[in-house]
């Protein structure tokens, strides 16, 4: 049982009064956490909840987020943690295709799911965490009339642990099956081998925990080595975040790209002194060298650059601390093995792109509920990762970007986010997209979105400075033939581009 496992070996090794979270509202042990782990998992056994039945978290990053997670899983009942940014559409499909029994919701996301309670068949119970439970069910109440013990659910390692939906930045979400064994895994094979995870470190992520960076970074990673994690319930901008870094003083702090290059970009970049940091994480999207040498220059950190996938659980992929080069995701995390292959199957011709491929022991079970996505995404020992790389002759791995992002200009395959790192590395540039679109004779070129950093204007004659800024850095039929000037760019919830929308 991997919350019995996570919890008990910090017990074990007496870090009961040992910081395990501090949230925007207080601190907690991790004596404190286990009472509240078993209070909430006898609570969720006390409404009539047995193994295997499932429970919907909808949750901001506060201490709740792991005592329900958590006492779900001792009790052999499986959390659904789900993005916190998303519309009532998407809730009812979520809770409806997981047959979800009780939803868990931060009072804030409470209107979100009004239209849908008392009409769904499965859904029997709402707990609500936060001050008022507008009559529902109130966490506090869970977790004062639950029992302060709880005997682990006797589940395998196979068995279902938790689902994470994919960000289905194409089609409906699709609800992933982890197993009981995969959060061990990853920060074994990943926290302690690669970041060097330690119990004195305190950790921060950007990235929350309903997503499968976040609940690594802020969970099962300081679980495993009895770490203290930062929560922060509120959205990540340059201010909350430098807040958390300087008052929190973390030294290993998580984040993507465009927060990244949003905080190098704001005039309230702390002084160095007032950090603690000694490794900073990116994923999510291919990191841009410039971001990470100017990073370097300001803070004395690098950045990892890696990725990871719901489907695969965490990072499979990672520069290291000894072993980093930017413009690369890095080589293989040990445990697990990759393999690039044509359009056909084939293996990739060294240095051609190809599709990436992961074989490794946190592989999703299966997407609940679909036979034909599963048997596309999960074959055999391999999972595909709907991302485009080539192998450099060193053995690193150079990110091009996902398969259905992929232009062929002049029929060859040009990689959008090349484009776009060279576009950044321009002095007015402060984000860029690269997606394809139709010349007059139909043909496919490559289209710049470009958000310019403040005090620049937006003219013709910068839009010819970029045009020729990417033609003196690349190969000249990859530069932008249209450049479009944007206030933001159209993201996900967990920060990544969204293309298709740029696109149409």
């Amino acid at each position: 049982n991997a919350a019995y496992d996570l919890i008990e070996r910090n017990l074990a090794a007496g870090r009961a009064a040992k910081l395990a979270y501090v949230d925007d509202a207080g601190q907690y042990t991790f004596g404190e956490l286990a009472e509240r782990v078993d209070r909430f998992g006898s609570g969720l056994q006390a409404m009539g909840l047995e193994m295997e039945h499932r429970v919907l978290l909808a949750l901001t990053d506060t201490i709740d987020f792991p005592t329900a997670f958590l006492g779900a899983i001792k009790a052999g009942i499986i959390p659904i943690a789900v993005n916190t940014l998303l519309t009532p559409k998407d809730y009812e499909y979520m809770l409806s295709d997981s047959r979800a029994k009780v939803l868990i919701v931060s009072e804030q996301l409470l209107p979100q799911f009004a239209p849908m309670v008392g009409k769904l068949p499965f859904l029997k119970q709402v707990i609500v965490s936060g001050s008022s439970a507008r009559g529902h069910t109130a966490l506090k109440d869970v977790l004062a009339k639950g029992k302060a013990e709880l005997a682990p659910a006797p589940t395998t390692s196979d068995d279902a642990c938790f689902w994470l939906y994919s960000s289905g930045s194409t089609g409906m979400p699709k609800g992933t099956v982890h197993v009981h064994s995969s959060m061990i895994l990853t920060a074994e094979l990943y926290a302690k081998a690669v970041l060097g995870y330690k119990e004195n470190d305190v950790v921060f992520s950007a990235a929350k925990l309903f997503f499968a960076y976040g609940l690594g970074n802020s969970l099962s990673f300081t679980l495993a080595v009895g770490a203290t994690a930062i929560l922060m319930a509120e959205r990540p901008t340059p201010a909350s975040v430098f807040k958390r870094l300087t008052e929190k003083k973390p030294t290993i702090f998580y984040g993507v790209p465009t927060l990244y290059a949003a905080m190098l970009a704001s005039p309230d970049f702390p002084k160095r002194e007032s950090l603690a940091l000694r490794l900073c994480v990116s994923a999510g999207e291919a990191l841009p060298p410039q971001i990470a040498k100017s990073w370097k220059e300001r803070t004395g950190v690098e950045i990892l650059d890696g990725i990871g996938s719901t489907e695969m659980l965490h990072i499979f992929l990672s520069n290291r601390p000894n072993d980093l080069r930017h413009g690369t995701t890095g080589k293989p995390v040990p445990g697990y093995e990759l393999r690039l292959v044509d359009e056909h199957g084939n293996p990739a011709k060294q240095g051609d792109m190809g599709e990436l491929q992961i074989k490794g022991p946190t592989s999703a079970a299966c997407y609940w509920n679909n036979h034909q996505k599963s048997r596309n995404t999960f074959m055999g020992g391999w999972t595909k990762s709907g991302d485009k790389y080539t192998l450099d002759r060193d053995g690193y791995y150079v990110y091009g970007g996902r398969s259905d992002d992929m232009l062929k200009v002049s029929g060859i395959y040009v990689s959008p986010a090349e484009v776009e790192a060279a576009l950044i590395t321009h002095e007015s540039v402060l984000e860029a997209a690269v997606v394809g679109a139709e010349d007059e004779n139909k043909l496919i070129k490559p289209k710049a979105f470009v958000v310019l950093k403040q005090g620049n204007s937006e003219t013709d004659a910068l839009k010819a400075a970029l045009r020729q800024h990417v033609k003196d850095k690349l190969a000249p039929y990859k530069y932008p033939r249209w450049i479009e000037f944007l206030p933001e760019l159209p993201k996900t919830a967990t920060g990544k581009i969204q293309r298709f929308k740029l696109r149409s």
